[in-house]
């Protein structure tokens, strides 16, 4: 069953891999599942895109040979696996509920069309954004201690003749987290964004370097943007890439 949802993304959390998998906990019963069965179950876990041609895909994963056990420790095995069910799809049920709740929540706040503006920010990601920078305008008096607290900033170590720039260990993981999320969102969303990390990448950086250098010019124009009440503005935050779109 696993390796059946391994490459979509979410896995087995997917609405219609534990539907699949309450049909059929076994090997032996998955492989019993006809394709009108399977679009019925994908239909019944609320996809409404592509059935037939998922419903095609399992029932060939399903019909290659699998790794088997004895009857009886089979039928344990799915038993076990049911139990397990039963306990992710409260896992599941309870995250969307709390997705529902913060999202709401997010919504109220004054500043959530300021955040959700930006190119790769949506209700969770700008909820999380918010909750951990806080709405409070005195908290950092500059962007540059937004991105020294967010660890989008380098730090320079002297030593000598020795200069070392590096990124910063010492930050907020969350935040620093949720800006991987966002630079790597806009980055798609956002042609200055794409630009930008393209520009990062030719002067040498590494993947993970030009992220974070995109996320600090984010943080930067973010922290702009509250302080103004002002919302997102392609051409404000990457003039470069307007001024190259001219030219060209």
């Amino acid at each position: 069953m696993s390796p059946a949802f391994a490459s979509v993304r979410g896995g087995i959390t997917r609405p219609e891999a534990r539907a699949v998998l309450a049909a059929a906990p076994t090997p032996a019963d998955a492989a019993r599942l006809t394709r009108a069965r399977l679009a019925a179950l994908l239909r019944k876990a609320g996809r409404q895109r592509g059935i037939e041609a998922e419903a095609a895909r399992l029932h060939a994963a399903f019909g290659q040979e699998q790794m088997r056990q004895l009857p009886l420790v089979e039928q344990a095995m799915g038993r076990q696996a049911l139990a397990l069910l039963r306990h992710l799809d409260a896992a599941c049920a309870s995250a969307d509920d709390l997705e529902q709740a913060a999202t709401a929540s997010f919504n109220q706040h004054p500043d959530a069309g300021i955040i959700t503006s930006f190119p790769g920010l949506g209700p969770l990601t700008g909820a999380r954004v918010l909750a951990e920078t806080g709405d409070d305008r005195s908290r950092f008096t500059d962007a540059k201690g937004l991105k020294a607290y967010a660890g989008a900033a380098p730090i320079t170590r002297a030593s000598g003749k020795t200069l070392a720039v590096l990124h910063r260990r010492v930050k907020n993981q969350r935040l620093a987290a949720t800006g991987y999320i966002w630079a790597f969102s806009a980055i798609t969303a956002s042609p200055g964004a794409r630009a930008h990390y393209d520009r990062r990448r030719d002067h040498g950086d590494r993947h993970t370097a030009a992220q974070r250098n995109l996320f600090g010019r984010l943080l930067g124009c973010l922290h702009h943007c509250l302080a103004t009440g002002q919302h997102y503005d392609e051409t404000t935050a990457f003039p470069n890439q307007a001024v190259t779109k001219t030219a060209a």
